[in-house]
């Protein structure tokens, strides 16, 4: 059975690169393990060692047992026109404008996208660990959201009044009686506008009921996930880690962990000035230790509150720039749960 750890958070806390780091950690403990990132920085996939990466499974040449791929969200959700819309109307709706449209800034339609990809990569039980790093639209919450906002959207209120009556009843009043009016109609205008518009929500319905099975599917392997929220001591960061472990509880499961990186160590809380210093090092000294010392209390307070897992990964002078570097950023990690996380017996 394929696990998944999903590993969401905001936007900057460093989620792609601990994504990384926790499958680079299962393929070396002889996991066939896939990490499915979202458009990396050009330094992370040098440091992956995949210059190519798109959103067919790449092997690393280095690593027997490590697979990369990056969520495609334009390109799977064409493909999910393709999957759920009879041939004949597929194409259509996939090369419409307006589907195009809604692709690119419908956040939900991306999500869902993203979300249905990572779901088709779990499912197809080629690896033992699935390691995906969620977009970070909306902090992350849309990746959990999407199934049902697009199911919602392709068969909700709204749609069902534009385009009237149970389907393909509708279609076939609309051939017969409604496209010759908007015929008229764009002829007036000078386009086929309105005749577009139509066609286009009636070919977005009959997507609905391939939408709403798929979404429970994902629904499904999103709640049996193990699910890391990343985050830092910075306020906006960690308000965004509070919405999370309010929120995905009903959306998907109760987070595993929260993972506090770039953690100053705790021995730095007792750093004291020397009286040989000069002032200004002085001032250093006692900044880094108050700022140990407010990590430390948001860490404690955030476990105290929501009942979390804390784990921390210490702060480091320099990105890790391969994949050795990659690999050792968690060998001084504190409190990540890797028997809830991994197979058992494996960690």
């Amino acid at each position: 059975m394929t696990r998944a750890i999903l590993v969401t958070g905001s936007g900057g806390v460093g989620k792609t690169t601990v994504s990384a780091a926790i499958a680079i950690n299962a393929a070396r403990l002889g996991l066939r393990t896939l990490v499915v990132t979202v458009d990396p920085a050009r330094r992370l996939a040098d440091a992956l060692g995949i210059t190519d990466l798109g959103d067919e499974p790449q092997p690393h040449e280095r690593e027997p047992n490590l697979w990369a791929a990056m969520l495609d969200s334009a390109k799977s959700w064409r493909a999910v026109a393709i999957r759920h819309a009879d041939p004949d109307v597929a194409i259509r709706l996939a090369d419409n404008e307006f589907f195009k449209a809604a692709s690119e800034h419908f956040p939900a339609s991306q999500s869902y996208a993203a979300a249905d990809q990572a779901a088709t990569f779990v499912q197809a039980k080629a690896w033992d660990l699935v390691v995906v790093d969620t977009p970070p639209s909306a902090g992350g919450i849309d990746f959990f959201t999407a199934p049902s906002q697009m199911a919602d959207l392709v068969g909700g209120r709204l749609l069902r009044l534009l385009t009237g009556g149970p389907l393909p009843g509708r279609r076939f009043f609309y051939d017969r009686a409604a496209k010759p009016m908007l015929r008229v109609a764009d002829t007036i205008l000078g386009n086929d506008l309105l005749q577009r518009v139509s066609e286009f929500l009636l070919d977005l319905r009959t997507t609905y009921d391939g939408v709403a099975s798929r979404g429970r599917e994902i629904e499904r392997v999103l709640s049996e996930a193990s699910i890391l929220v990343v985050t830092t001591a910075d306020p906006a960061p960690l308000a965004e880690a509070v919405r999370f472990y309010r929120q995905l509880p009903e959306l998907a499961s109760v987070p595993t962990a929260v993972v506090f990186n770039r953690a100053l160590p705790t021995r730095w809380a007792d750093l004291a000035p020397d009286p040989q210093m000069s002032a200004a090092t002085g001032r250093l000294i006692q900044s880094w230790s108050s700022e140990t010392l407010r990590q430390s209390d948001a860490r404690d307070e955030f476990s105290s509150r929501y009942g979390a897992t804390v784990a921390t990964v210490p702060w480091s002078p320099e990105a890790p720039v391969d994949i050795e570097g990659l690999a050792a950023l968690l060998d001084n990690a504190v409190g990540i749960p890797w028997d809830d996380l991994f197979p058992s017996g494996v960690a």
